[in-house]
């Protein structure tokens, strides 16, 4: 006995594929930016400089003196000249009250106070720098500066962004197919 057999006749199925890639375009504006500096304030004071030049000895050397100051030495000098005077007249006096001992006060006061006393005159024309007083002050200077900080404005700008998705199409190209056929075995005759 002979078995029927099956006849399979299959085709694959085939699929296309068709594909668009993504696209991605993106753009960043630049941001707006606003800068502003503001002057910072300066205060400037200055303290002049001081001389001061005082040659009143210079002068006093020369003798070209105040009046007030000729005042001053006269009544100093006077002053100083009673004293020596009454010192005189008390020590001539005491050799006057010791008479008693050798000697001849009266003739020797008498020839100390008739001798003539060197007066010496002298004249300095050129007094020296050192009796120049120089005194300076320097100028003094304060600056003082407040700083102001700038002043700045920035506007950013959102990036523009375009995109476009990608696309996958399928598509059949060919269906399966699957035939089955059952093919009988022919009877042979009979021997």
């Amino acid at each position: 006995m002979q078995i029927p057999r099956l006849i399979m006749h299959s085709v694959q199925g085939k699929i296309g594929l068709t594909t668009t890639p993504a696209s991605l375009k993106m753009e960043q504006p630049q941001a707006d930016l606003e800068i502003e500096q503001p002057s910072a304030e300066m205060e400037i004071s200055v303290t002049p400089g001081k001389l001061t030049i005082d040659q009143t000895q210079a002068w006093e050397e020369l003798d070209r003196k105040h009046v007030f100051k000729r005042i001053e030495e006269a009544a100093q000098q006077g002053h100083e000249d009673v004293m020596e005077g009454i010192a005189r007249t008390a020590e001539e006096g005491d050799e006057l009250m010791r008479i008693e001992n050798k000697g001849n006060p009266i003739a020797s006061q008498a020839r100390r106070n008739s001798e003539m006393h060197q007066i010496q005159l002298g004249e300095n024309y050129a007094p020296s720098l050192s009796r120049v007083k120089i005194q300076y002050t320097p100028s003094q200077l304060d600056v003082q500066i407040t700083p102001r900080k700038p002043v700045i404005q920035a506007e950013p700008h959102k990036p523009i962004v375009e995109y476009t998705p990608g696309n996958v199409k399928v598509d059949m190209l060919q269906y399966p197919d699957l035939n089955i056929d059952v093919e009988y075995p022919k009877e042979s005759p009979e021997k």
